[in-house]
């Protein structure tokens, strides 16, 4: 595969890898590796890390990059409130004491307040959505290096994998 290319036994990232890729044998139940083993390509079970139920239900490690939003002075905003049906309600609810459990979400302690939507699945259920279109208003623009859009195709010359962050949860 392409994608191996850029990464060589020695380097640090392989080695994270590969230790990810450990631990995720020894956390996950036997059903679930064998499921996955049935299912997933042979080429691929190098990769058996990312599609690993225990490691999607838990948070990174903090680090140095942890990243606030910043906001242009003292404004408190309180964003339109919408009333939620019966099943929305519970749907709120239901998530947000599953992502608190998980440690994904924490009480906040903003002054802001914004308005929760909910956009219906094609199985029926509930897609949960949050209207920030106020608190940006009024935060303050990170400048961080970004590549420039001309740059990208010379970044992602070759690749021919590419994922999406949050499979699980969306």
């Amino acid at each position: 595969m392409p994608s191996q290319s850029l990464l060589k036994s020695g380097d640090e990232v392989f080695k994270e890898i590969k230790d990810v890729g450990e631990e995720w044998d020894e956390e996950a139940e036997p059903e679930e590796i064998e499921t996955v083993l049935k299912v997933v390509p042979p080429s691929y079970h190098q990769y058996l890390d990312v599609l690993s139920k225990l490691k999607a239900e838990k948070l990174s490690p903090h680090c140095a990059c942890d990243h606030h939003i910043k906001l242009k002075g003292l404004i408190p905003l309180v964003g339109v409130i919408y009333s939620l049906s019966n099943q929305e309600s519970e749907t709120l609810w239901a998530d947000i004491s599953e992502n608190v459990e998980k440690g994904f979400i924490r009480p906040s302690s903003s002054s802001t307040v914004e308005p929760v939507l909910f956009v219906k699945k094609k199985d029926g259920g509930l897609h949960l959505g949050v209207d920030y279109c106020k608190l940006s208003t009024v935060t303050r623009k990170n400048r961080y290096p970004v590549p420039p859009m001309n740059k990208l195709p010379t970044i992602f010359n070759g690749a021919t994998i590419f994922s999406k962050i949050d499979l699980c949860g969306a």
